[in-house]
């Protein structure tokens, strides 16, 4: 990365600008490659109420009272806060989708009570109160201004902010599809290491991090979902689909890129008292 860039925000943006899609590519593609079905995210909710608790969850749980609230910035499908339900009462959604937002919701009835607010982070956070522990997954690469956004997300909670997101770009797994495809390289940066120096130079302070690896690779290879997916995100016709997932087959180190980081600091002394109910 850039070290003449004076502030580590400043080299974060910079390299996150370097993702974009060339116009020329771009303007082949007959879908968006930056929008995933929201289905996608509810299946990724579902799995993980069906998995054990991921670090995430439980350095989450580890700060949470019984009845306690937890608040959810870019929820998707709820994959980060749902399997706290057990011990939350009160979950409180982000997201800018209302539709990820209306899935979430089915998924947490009879589970915990959930209150939904649509729109982007911080813009949305005058609107949010005040809970117990804040979670963010999955979100830290789309926010180029990542140190104000954890600001914001820090002055909510009352005892912990539990940030993830991949060691690597979540499309870094895809540079050798663009090289092979498109014969356009891509860049390596940034990385959560890199993320950790924004949060701490927003904060003034160190922070807690913890890396660890998703889930084993299907050794059957990827699924169609997962074909279709990979797709969009080069901006390749529908029809090279099945070239595609023979290529895909192929890969054997996907497993490098199931690195994750879970980035944490606490926000009040552990004997603080809970927030109070605030209700649906």
């Amino acid at each position: 990365m850039d070290n003449d860039l004076v502030t580590a925000q400043e080299r974060w943006a910079k390299a996150l600008a370097a993702w974009a899609i060339p116009e020329e590519i771009l303007a082949r593609a007959r879908e968006s490659p930056w929008e995933l079905p929201p289905q996608a995210f509810a299946i990724r909710a579902e799995r993980s109420l069906e998995s054990a608790h991921s670090p995430t969850h439980q350095l989450a749980l580890d700060a949470l009272p019984a009845g306690g609230t937890v608040l959810d910035v870019g929820a998707g499908g709820g994959a980060a806060s749902l399997p706290l339900a057990g011990r939350a009462a009160l979950i409180v959604a982000v997201d800018q989708s209302q539709e990820m937002l209306d899935q979430m919701a089915q998924l947490a009835k009879g589970r915990v009570r959930l209150r939904t607010v649509r729109g982007v982070w911080p813009e949305v956070a005058p609107r949010v109160p005040r809970v117990d522990v804040a979670v963010c997954a999955n979100v830290a690469y789309n926010v180029a201004g990542l140190g104000d956004f954890v600001l914001a997300l820090g002055a909510q909670p009352r005892r912990r902010v539990v940030l993830e997101l991949t060691w690597h770009h979540p499309q870094a797994s895809l540079n050798w599809l663009w090289e092979r495809f498109w014969g356009l390289g891509r860049p390596e940066s940034p990385t959560a290491a890199d993320a950790v120096a924004v949060v701490e130079e927003a904060l003034g302070r160190p922070v807690e991090v913890r890396r660890w690896q998703r889930g084993e690779v299907d050794p059957a290879g990827p699924g169609p979902e997962e074909v279709a997916w990979v797709r969009r995100r080069l901006c390749l016709d529908p029809s090279r689909e099945p070239e595609l997932a023979a290529v895909l087959a192929e890969r054997e180190d996907a497993g490098a890129f199931g690195q994750m980081a879970t980035i944490w600091w606490d926000t009040a002394a552990p004997g603080a008292a809970p927030a109070p109910d605030l209700g649906t």
